[in-house]
């Protein structure tokens, strides 16, 4: 029996690692990435290196797709409009803002084509082992059809609930997944600088109740204080918010995307709000020279506090 192809926008640090799993699970996969040398490794991988979307879409009726920022999504919507049969199922698993999906999603069902919106749990390292959760939302009976995909690349996935809801369990996941990240950097500090061996601190914490997913994944990094293996890109943060300040054209917190991510103290102030609660562990990582900190990890914890209470129309302080 011919294997099913299943298409793969997007072969990044999570991409990649997508597609060499559903490469494992038996299917074929029609990749396709702006950067050549992505492409060439797609190959070399045993995938079909496609030359744009449209001939990802012309091989596949159910698409991954992996993106940086809200204009590659358009991007690529833009090109299925002109490509997809009626019927493709795109999996959208970037975390992008929902307004930016909602968009994405209403353009291509005028082509037949179903956007779920699909967000992902876990680092590049985990994606590589095939330790990822997937939050479908959308189309339910799209979702039915795609599970057997989603099995190929995820741990486990769930379907929860109308468009939307999938992005928004993501930026709750995102809150927890930046707070124990922070605590166990700070946690390891705190057993280096009482004298113990951080390897020792790791091995005996991680195996009982002070232990979370973070420390496990995290952990030999801190304790090897090598950061050279990627599991995330930091431009993710910064490219996106430049890019949807550009949409705008008027600069933070003018125009519908720049009050949904930004927020720029409107909304109530929440967003601001997010950041001065912040601000001194932030202030604090900048001013630490051992590195268990990244500032990178700083402005996770910020957008995702920002993002998750612009998302839900939160009221309050954190």
């Amino acid at each position: 029996m011919k294997p099913q192809t299943v298409g793969m926008i997007g072969l990044g640090i999570m991409g990649s690692a997508m597609s060499a799993n559903l490469t494992r699970a038996g299917f074929r996969v029609a990749g396709f990435d702006v950067v050549p040398r992505r492409r060439a490794e797609h190959k070399r991988s045993g995938g079909i290196a496609a030359r744009s979307p449209r001939e990802v879409a012309r091989r596949s009726g159910i698409i991954v797709t992996s993106l940086p920022s809200a204009d590659a999504l358009f991007q690529v919507a833009a090109d299925l409009l002109e490509s997809a049969a009626r019927g493709t199922i795109l999996i959208e698993t970037s975390t992008l803002p929902i307004s930016v999906k909602e968009a994405a999603c209403h353009a291509l069902a005028r082509r037949g084509v179903i956007l779920l919106d699909c967000p992902l749990s876990g680092t590049g390292a985990q994606a590589r082992v095939k330790d990822l959760i997937i939050y479908v939302s959308g189309d339910r009976a799209a979702y039915r059809k795609t599970v057997p995909v989603l099995q190929g690349f995820t741990r486990a996935n769930y379907y929860v609930g109308a468009f939307g809801a999938g992005s928004k369990i993501k930026f709750v996941a995102n809150l927890l997944v930046a707070i124990h990240n922070v605590a166990a950097a700070e946690a390891m500090v705190l057993g280096m600088r009482a004298g113990l061996d951080p390897a020792l601190v790791l091995k005996v914490v991680s195996d009982g109740a002070g232990s979370s997913r973070m420390l496990q994944v995290r952990g030999p990094m801190m304790v090897k204080g090598d950061y050279s293996e990627a599991t995330m890109k930091n431009e993710v943060f910064c490219c996106e918010r430049a890019d949807l300040q550009r949409r705008d054209g008027d600069g933070p917190g003018k125009g519908r995307h720049g009050r949904r991510v930004r927020g720029a103290g409107e909304n109530g102030g929440k967003p601001a709000q997010a950041k001065e609660t912040l601000a001194p562990l932030m202030a604090a990582a900048r001013s630490f020279h051992s590195t268990l900190i990244p500032a990178s990890l700083m402005s996770f914890a910020y957008f995702a506090v920002s993002d998750f209470m612009n998302a839900t129309n939160c009221s309050g302080v954190l």
